[in-house]
């Protein structure tokens, strides 16, 4: 019970030949094999994707940081800029004038 027989395959051929059309038939076989050509290929893309970041965080974790140096810190002083004009007011400006 449950094995496919060959007489099983020709009643199913003949049900979509009655269904779909002769004409249909191999757009139809035609658009599911791209389709399913593109499925695996995106399929094996997220794999592949999957894989690369799998290794980028595997060579992450490879990584060491450096070891400390004893260089001296000087204190940090703002480099120093040349004055600049007081700010006026625009209106009190032409007020004066």
């Amino acid at each position: 019970m449950g094995a496919l027989k060959p007489w099983h395959i020709a009643v199913l051929v003949v049900v979509l030949i009655l269904l779909f059309g002769a004409k249909r038939l191999p757009d139809a076989a035609r658009s599911l094999g791209r389709s399913l050509r593109i499925i695996k290929a995106e399929t094996k893309s997220l794999a592949d994707d999957d894989r690369d970041l799998a290794e980028k965080a595997d060579a992450q974790t490879a990584r060491q940081p450096l070891p400390p140096q004893n260089v001296q810190q000087q204190p940090y002083a703002a480099p120093q800029q040349p004055a600049a004009p007081p700010a006026v007011d625009p209106v009190q400006r032409v007020r004066d004038n």
